[in-house]
């Protein structure tokens, strides 16, 4: 017989009471718990284009290279890596890296997690949703045991940035369990091993006692230091903050801007910060009308104070931006005008465009920007942009606004793209090339195209900067989008939490963290 769902929920809530009001044990003091904003879509690192299903992940799998605070790439499993030349790189293995079943890590399992990432139909049948982020990578070759070399079909200078997107799986393992297998269990060689995966509430994880240290670069190079850690969902924004300033959590993601003063001001918990590598921006079709006319493009931008939204909504918390590259991208333009608040001159703009009396247009927003989409409306409408909202789920908007090979239906939509990587590859290209996959607002210019296809290929790095810097001047002009800013991303975190900080690529490295 099934348990009532208010009994489940009454259960959940005295577990969680219990585990507030009893005093901790020494074992209790060892576990890390993290309030999470959402379950893993699977536990698949071939499987899935989501930055926070990966976070959970890379702390039970490590990849060839990762990132250092300061986002340089740094080896990770790999002992090294050296471009032969400008198609082929050789990348050596550290010494001693098991999987958490204790076989080791070799070359053979470096070319099959590869091979599933770009063979089609490797993943189950299906073809890995993160293929296109292993570039023009068309051959993985076995050296030695230790060594394998990545054969390009054309260069790709970015190549080594993107590897920190992807982990090392084991062949054995995969091979054992298949696609279905991997989805919910997990073998890797990260600082922990999976102990339980509570779907929709939490990712328990256990410390790996045989792990290699993980990168020579990040000291300490040994095992985690705390023995267990607990992804714990916590969707709601209060409830998540609820939870940090209770200490039934250590640390929590997305904090709220508003609710960074009640963090601040509780004497157990603290607040850090992190640059955050996601551009929000309001995609306009510059399709259809009014917005294919550029003197409109241009009084929306000049109709938005976004300072002050960032002031009021986001409390302080971003940098704004006059491109699509955000501050810390290679590549980025850091000349571009900015279109500065100026009522008066938006208005001028739209009588010039042939709206005298303004004009009607729709905003669409999913809920978590609603907030941020109601601010910019009425600083529109107040410049006779008179601006209505709509709420949608992100995938209709997705479906409406990025279905590559469609006109886009609908006006305006308020949307941000993520850019881990830093490198414009992965933002540029497919938010405004010509009919690529996230390309909102129709935007169509072949002298830019020409340009961020010459950069993608281009092995001189000063040379390949010039071509970005260039092409984002071109697009300051054109203003598809209006840039809004790159947000920091807030983390709430408890006092007796050491060993940790957040890094821009928005992941939660727990191996170092220490509950005292």
């Amino acid at each position: 017989m099934k348990t009532p769902k208010h009994t489940l929920l009454m259960t959940a809530a005295i577990a969680v009471s219990a585990m507030i009001a009893v005093p901790m044990t020494r074992a209790q003091a060892e576990e890390l718990r993290v309030g999470y904003t959402e379950d893993a879509l699977t536990l698949d690192p071939a499987n899935h284009r989501k930055r926070t299903t990966q976070t959970i992940i890379r702390n039970m799998y490590d990849g060839l290279v990762t990132r250092d605070p300061n986002m340089n790439v740094v080896p990770q499993a790999a002992e090294s890596w050296k471009a032969i030349d400008a198609t082929t790189y050789e990348v050596t293995l550290q010494k001693g890296i098991t999987f958490h079943d204790g076989s080791p890590m070799t070359s053979e399992d470096v070319k099959y997690t590869f091979d599933r990432l770009t063979n089609d139909g490797a993943v189950g049948g299906q073809t890995s949703p993160r293929k296109s982020l292993v570039g023009p990578v068309k051959e993985v070759q076995i050296v030695d045991d230790r060594t394998v070399r990545f054969i390009l079909s054309n260069p790709w200078p970015q190549f080594m940035a993107f590897m920190t997107l992807h982990e090392i799986v084991s062949k054995k393992f995969v091979e054992k369990v298949g696609a279905d297998g991997m989805s919910t269990s997990a073998m890797g060689a990260g600082p922990f091993k999976l102990a339980k995966w509570r779907k929709g509430d939490s990712v328990i994880m256990e410390r790996f006692d045989g792990y290699y240290g993980g990168s020579q670069d990040l000291k300490p190079v040994a095992k985690a230091c705390s023995e267990t850690v607990i992804f714990k969902f916590i969707p709601e924004n209060a409830s998540r903050v609820a939870a940090l300033l209770s200490g039934d959590v250590h640390i929590i993601n997305d904090l709220p801007p508003h609710s960074v003063k009640q963090v601040e001001n509780n004497a157990n918990t603290r607040v850090m910060t992190a640059n955050g590598t996601r551009s929000t921006f309001m995609a306009l079709n510059t399709q259809k009308k009014p917005f294919n006319d550029v003197r409109v493009r241009r009084a929306v931008a000049h109709a938005i104070n976004r300072q002050l939204i960032v002031d009021k909504i986001l409390g302080g918390k971003a940098t704004l931006i006059n491109g699509i590259l955000g501050p810390d991208a290679f590549g980025k333009n850091k000349n571009l005008p900015a279109y500065d608040f100026d009522v008066g001159r938006s208005k001028a703009l739209l009588a010039e465009a042939g709206y005298p009396n303004g004009l009607d247009v729709t905003l669409d927003v999913t809920g978590k920007d609603k907030d941020t989409g109601e601010a910019v409306a009425s600083l529109l409408t107040k410049a006779g942009i008179r601006t209505q909202v709509a709420v949608g789920e992100s995938s209709q908007l997705t479906a409406r606004f990025r279905t590559k090979g469609k006109p886009i239906d609908g006006q305006m939509y308020l949307t941000s793209w993520g850019n881990g990587s830093l490198d414009p590859v992965g933002i540029f290209v497919p938010t405004h090339r010509s009919n690529d996959r996230g390309n909102s607002s129709g935007y169509a210019n072949p002298a830019v195209d020409k340009l961020l296809d010459a950069a993608n290929t281009e092995t001189d790095r000063k040379k390949r900067a010039a071509l970005y810097s260039e092409a984002e001047a071109i697009v300051n002009k054109d203003l598809p989008n209006v840039y809004l800013w790159v947000a920091q991303d807030l983390y709430g975190v408890s006092n007796r939490l050491s060993g940790w900080q957040p890094s821009s690529d928005g992941r939660i490295n727990l191996h170092d963290a220490c509950v005292k």
